[in-house]
């Protein structure tokens, strides 16, 4: 597993990470793993429109829609 290295973090960042990592019983490496692959588990925005964009196979022009329109209307 490479190794990462986060430089110039304020002091407060560090103290506060720091604690957090104490209370959950972890070490400061364990406690920012966890945040990171956390992190990389869950899909952005943009990954999720991109995938959806990927799996909508279906057209539609304006009469396909205005066709659907007019069958509901219609089957009332």
């Amino acid at each position: 597993m490479p190794d990462v290295t986060i430089r110039r973090v304020p002091e407060s960042a560090l103290r506060t990470l720091k604690i957090r990592a104490a209370k959950s019983g972890k070490s400061l490496q364990s406690y920012l793993l966890e945040l990171v692959e956390k992190d990389a588990s869950v899909p952005t925005n943009a990954e999720i429109a991109q995938r959806m964009e990927q799996h909508a196979s279906i057209e539609l022009s304006a009469q396909d829609v205005t066709d659907v329109i007019d069958e509901m209307r219609s089957s009332r």
